[in-house]
């Protein structure tokens, strides 16, 4: 279990999208840089330096494997290993943008936008709302042909088969993003420690 603790309160400068430093650690610790591809991006492997008193802290459950954040604008990124048959490994990316990044029912939209059903048609996404320590989470769950890559300056690649769970945790300093994507039986195969690690976020 590797625990991870990532500042919430971030300067201006960052705000104004200046790149956010990684950080990296001994075993037994997970952190790191934000970031998205063409909004977002990555993975970590220790602790981020608190730039205020204000933490967020989740844990990653046994199995998932921290990586150095592909991005700067990601604060965690995390490989978790494919089920036998599937074509690539799962990815789970951690973002923050400084207290920006949209309305949550925006973010929900473009995810789901993001898969189309086997005839080309629109996917239709299950959206769940909870509270985990006070923070609201909305969590989405959508599957299908995955556009890989959608976004700006960055070539689409259709994926059948995928899967995607994500959320969106409320705090005080703006919204944290988790996003899981990986081939449809592999998701499966983690979406209970997605669950749990869910459920650690305060």
């Amino acid at each position: 279990m590797k625990r991870l603790r990532l500042a919430i309160g971030l300067s201006a400068g960052l705000m104004m999208g200046a790149t956010l430093p990684a950080c990296s650690g001994r075993s037994g610790e997970t952190g790191s840089a934000p970031g998205k591809e063409a909004m977002e991006a990555a993975s970590a492997r220790a602790g981020a330096a608190p730039a205020s008193a204000q933490d967020l802290e989740f844990t990653a459950p046994a199995g998932w494997i921290a990586e150095t954040p592909s991005s700067s604008m990601r604060k965690a990124q995390y490989r978790l290993p494919r089920a036998e048959g599937d074509p690539e490994d799962a990815e789970m990316n951690v973002f923050f943008f400084s207290g920006e990044g949209g309305a949550v029912q925006d973010n929900i939209d473009r995810w789901i936008s993001q898969f189309q059903k086997s005839d080309g048609s629109p996917a239709a996404g299950a959206v769940s709302r909870r509270e985990v320590h006070g923070i609201i989470i909305t969590i989405v769950d959508v599957g299908g042909i995955y556009l890989s890559g959608s976004g700006m300056m960055t070539e689409t690649k259709a994926k059948p088969n995928f899967r995607m769970l994500a959320a969106v945790a409320e705090t005080p300093a703006g919204p944290w993003f988790f996003k899981l994507t990986g081939p449809a039986a592999t998701i499966a195969r983690w979406e209970s420690s997605f669950q749990s690690f869910i459920d650690t976020i305060q």
